[in-house]
């Protein structure tokens, strides 16, 4: 059963706030979140080597027990409120483990993820120490902060290369432009994603890489590692128009069914229609799209050309250069198409 929510007595907030004038007796250096958070983490750290020993301090049942409290040990943890030096009990054995601030942990919980989310925004270490001591009066050294981004750094390699499973019916291959700080620089890189949908019907990041430019050079590269890390076959494969890409696809899994994103399509057709335009060409494409099969679906294009040949050529050659990578999407039911759409 869940633990029920213990209330915090309005006398016991009164008692705790006496004398409290501005904001400093509360968040300040001394202040009472300071206070609080110490003896909060050394009193839990008493009762976990309660239930370690099994009794009470000083109670007869410890007695002939083998083992017993031996005094403390000081520590300065780094909080989200600044240093805060507790006393961590120790018994004799040394069996006891703490659970709340484990052994030679030195930042209590939240920390780790303020230092994470200013490496994350391109700050360097120096200006993460320098920010830290400024907000809350805290000296952290290189060596720290270095141990925390690192430990991210070997999480996400292990997550990068980690196995993948064998069969996925749909993989999603995209790039996006974003903005990257690089040594203190940002510039546009493009990120290569990886989407997969395994044999129960659930997405995944397959992975993440960063390149420049797009290109089918790199997505080879990107397919191949699938491949080296598991992935043995991909049923369809849903990707944009890049010239290359499908071709890439295919030397890694020659049997998948390669299909070229609709939406793709249609904002890379309709680029240089004229805004007054756009809606109606739009809507005269989805004919075309949304058609029950292929031969219906040929058949509205050609109506499609006959309409808007004159005024815009560039579409229709644009769906047709691409036909023999749009086809597919016609064979499966609406339930597949409404997935692979885009």
């Amino acid at each position: 059963m869940p633990t029920k929510k213990k209330d915090i007595r309005a006398e016991l907030l009164d008692e705790l706030l006496a004398g409290y004038s501005k904001p400093e007796d509360l968040t300040g250096p001394d202040g009472l979140l300071k206070q609080l958070t110490g003896a909060l983490v050394q009193r839990a750290l008493q009762a976990e080597m309660t239930d370690h020993l099994g009794y009470e301090p000083h109670a007869a049942d410890g007695r002939g027990s083998g083992n017993a409290r031996n005094g403390t040990g000081t520590k300065t943890l780094v909080t989200d409120q600044g240093e805060v030096t507790i006393e961590v009990p120790r018994d004799r054995r040394g069996t006891f483990e703490p659970k709340l601030v484990k052994k030679h942990q030195r930042r209590f919980t939240g920390f780790d993820d303020k230092i994470l989310s200013m490496y994350a925004r391109g700050m360097s270490v120096r200006d993460i120490e320098a920010h830290l001591s400024e907000i809350y009066g805290t000296e952290i050294g290189h060596s720290l902060i270095s141990q925390v981004t690192d430990a991210v750094v070997d999480e996400v390699s292990a997550w990068q290369h980690r196995p993948l499973d064998a069969v996925w019916p749909i993989v999603y291959l995209d790039a996006l432009v974003v903005k990257v700080r690089d040594q203190g620089v940002v510039q546009n890189k493009s990120a290569y994603l990886a989407l997969g949908i395994n044999v129960e019907g659930k997405k995944e990041v397959l992975g993440l890489w960063l390149e420049h430019n797009e290109g089918a050079k790199f997505w080879l590269k990107v397919i191949t590692e699938l491949r080296n890390r598991g992935v043995e076959d991909i049923f369809i494969a849903c990707c944009d128009g890049l010239k290359g890409f499908p071709q890439a696809i295919e030397a890694v899994f020659p049997k998948t069914i390669v299909q070229t994103c609709i939406v793709h399509l249609i904002r890379s057709s309709t680029r240089f229609v004229s805004w007054n335009h756009r809606k109606a060409v739009i809507a005269d494409l989805r004919a075309v799209y949304a058609a029950v099969a292929h031969d219906a679906a040929h058949a509205a294009l050609g109506e499609f050309e006959k309409k808007w040949a004159t005024r815009y050529p560039i579409v229709a050659q644009s769906w047709r250069s691409n036909w023999e990578r749009v086809c597919p999407f016609f064979v499966f039911p609406a339930e597949i198409r409404r997935i692979i759409y885009t």
